[in-house]
């Protein structure tokens, strides 16, 4: 029946079987090339979940870049995963940053205190300027030595994600510094509630030492509440203005990047989209008043992202490239480690 080509012919694209994909090239990308990396990525994610139980010690984010490297270096990278790896990688992470907005307030930031948001900015300017410093004098690569910095200063892994998408360092630098910073945060979270009697801090005194200096959001929850609910509070608020500085912290690689660019047109802009993103998320949820469940389920999806980042980082590592890196980054991470806790010591003892 001749008439039936030409009727299919009239249809529209996304009704006609015969053109249906060619009229949504997103959706055949997502199909044909996101698809089965996001799928490996998830299944990893999951992984890291159901081991966090056993562990205990690790949050999943970490727990999935340890899975996502042993199955790339045992089992290899499938080459049709690539394109969902990077997407998870890329705009999962940054989108994962911008949730994290959701969980500060401007209130709880004034709930420390002047004294105490001083406290938390000075460690964080301080030690993020001695450990590149010492990083450039020990011949430490500038990007990675930047990656460590942040992830020390600031919130951890969270943190160096962020950072890199300005930096732009390498993939193995990347796991590295996450690595490095896992090693010593967990260091600081069993450690730091044991000196705390020796120190003579009190609980209010502790929690702003505690989230000042220790490195993942996870760990400074873990070692806070240790001491007490009133350290836990102190610490967690603490912590989570330190986050809140990742946003000028960002900005300022970005300009020193274009600044040290030989082409500045074409270097990356100071103020990435989602960094103006997540400051805009922390101004909406200091004005607005969100719902507890809404609230919970955001902080979830962001976590889960969030591992989904790291894990599709893991799977992006070569243990051959970390061992090239030496110890002197691992040097370089423990003096940062000892930097930011015997410095924040110090300004918590005077204020």
């Amino acid at each position: 029946m001749p008439f039936l080509p030409a009727a299919a012919n009239a249809l529209p694209d996304h009704l006609n079987p015969a053109t249906a994909g060619r009229g949504h090239p997103a959706l055949t990308t997502i199909s044909a090339g996101i698809m089965p990396g996001l799928v490996l990525v998830a299944m990893i994610t999951s992984v890291a979940y159901s081991a966090r139980g056993f562990s205990g010690l690790f949050s999943p984010m970490i727990l999935a870049v340890v899975a996502g490297m042993i199955f790339s270096n045992v089992l290899g990278r499938p080459a049709h995963a690539k394109a969902g790896i990077a997407f998870s990688q890329k705009r999962l992470l940054r989108f994962a940053i911008v949730l994290l907005g959701f969980q500060l307030t401007l209130g709880q930031v004034a709930g420390i205190g002047l004294g105490g948001v001083g406290i938390v900015a000075a460690t964080l300017g301080a030690t993020f300027l001695f450990t590149v410093t010492l990083g450039r004098l020990i011949g430490v690569d500038r990007k990675l030595a930047q990656l460590i910095a942040a992830g020390t200063s600031i919130c951890g892994a969270s943190a160096i994600v962020a950072t890199n998408i300005v930096t732009n360092a390498r993939d193995e630098d990347v796991t590295y510094a996450v690595a490095a910073i896992t090693l010593f945060g967990t260091i600081a979270m069993l450690g730091f509630p044991l000196l705390a009697p020796i120190f003579g801090l009190d609980q209010h005194a502790f929690g702003l030492w505690a989230g000042a200096s220790i490195h993942e959001v996870a760990q400074v929850i873990g070692a806070g509440f240790q001491n007490g609910t009133l350290a836990g509070e102190t610490a967690t608020v603490a912590k989570l203005t330190r986050v809140a500085m990742l946003a000028p912290m960002v900005i300022a690689l970005g300009l020193m990047a274009r600044r040290g660019s030989s082409d500045a047109s074409g270097a990356k802009p100071p103020l990435p989209c989602f960094v103006a993103a997540f400051v805009a998320v922390v101004a909406l949820n200091s004005l607005v008043t969100i719902p507890a469940q809404i609230h919970s389920a955001i902080a979830l999806a962001a976590q889960i992202m969030l591992t989904m980042g790291l894990a599709a980082m893991g799977l992006q590592a070569d243990i051959s490239e970390l061992r090239s890196r030496g110890l002197r980054p691992l040097m370089l991470a423990f003096s940062a480690f000892l930097f930011i806790g015997c410095f924040s010591l110090v300004l918590v003892k005077l204020v």
